[in-house]
C-alpha cells in the first residue's frame, strides 16, 4: 500500500527558523490534551499547519506525556475528498505510529460497495486497543 502513497503527506512539515511565537494558541492546544478532540479550524493560509507543527515541536522539547512520535500526521489536499483515498491515507498515518493500526481495515477499502461501518469499527477497535494513544 505505501508504494502508491505520497509519503510527504505523512510527515510533519519542518518549521522555519524565523517563526513568530504564538504562546496563547500553544497554551490553548496544551489545554486540549485533556480532552478527546481538539479541532484547529481557519481558512487556508492562516497558519494552522505551522501552529500545530510548532506545538508538536514544543511538546517534544518539554517531554510532555503525549510524545510527538505517537502523533499521526496527515496533510490533506483536494484528492482527499474521495472517501477511499482519504481512509487509505488515514490508515497509513496511523500505521506510522503502530503498523498494526488499520491492518484489518485495509482489505475492506477494496470491497464494493465500501463497508464504511466495518472500516470505521475496525479502525476504532484498533485505536482503543492502544490506550496509551488515547
Amino acid at each position: 500500500m505505501s508504494g502508491d502513497l505520497l509519503q510527504t503527506k505523512l510527515y510533519r512539515p519542518r518549521l522555519r527558523p524565523a517563526l513568530v511565537p504564538r504562546p496563547r494558541l500553544i497554551e490553548a492546544l496544551n489545554r486540549g490534551l485533556g480532552g478527546k478532540l481538539t479541532l484547529v479550524s481557519a481558512p487556508a493560509g492562516f497558519g494552522k499547519t505551522t501552529l500545530v507543527s510548532s506545538w508538536l515541536a514544543a511538546l517534544q522539547t518539554e517531554n510532555a506525556p503525549s510524545a510527538p512520535e505517537d502523533i499521526a500526521w496527515l496533510s490533506l489536499d483536494e484528492n482527499d475528498g474521495v472517501l477511499t483515498h482519504f481512509l487509505t491515507y488515514v490508515i497509513a498515518a496511523l500505521q506510522r505510529v503502530d503498523p498494526r493500526l488499520g491492518a484489518a481495515a485495509q482489505p475492506l477499502l477494496r470491497a464494493a460497495p465500501l463497508p464504511l461501518s466495518g472500516i470505521l469499527t475496525s479502525l476504532l477497535n484498533d485505536i482503543s486497543a492502544r490506550p496509551d494513544l488515547l
